[in-house]
């Protein structure tokens, strides 16, 4: 049963909430794993690279955003970003080069 923060009478009440919330978390990330394979499939053959700086840059300025909107700490989540976001390059790029090695 989801309890919001201030419902939680003990701490196995949040336990559980927060334990709820880092599954839904890897739900989340799981899906938009899939739209950056997507994203290796479309870019290798219109000859674009798997890093592209501007877009790093517009996703990393968009999460400092959302994180302010929310009173959280832009840095924190910006640093998380950035290594996702540097996983998910090292993602398209063993794709798309598995891709030029299948040819």
């Amino acid at each position: 049963m989801k309890n919001s923060a201030s419902e939680c009478q003990n701490m196995a009440q949040v336990r559980a909430e927060i334990d709820r919330l880092d599954n839904e978390l890897i739900s989340l990330f799981a899906e938009r794993w899939t739209y950056i394979t997507r994203a290796a499939e479309i870019k290798k053959p219109i000859g674009l690279e798997a890093r592209i700086e501007s877009r790093v840059e517009e996703v990393a300025s968009n999460v400092k955003n959302h994180a302010r909107e929310n009173g959280l700490n832009a840095q924190t989540y910006e640093t998380m970003w950035r290594h996702l976001m540097e996983s998910a390059i090292s993602h398209e790029e063993n794709l798309m080069g598995a891709a030029e090695s299948g040819k």
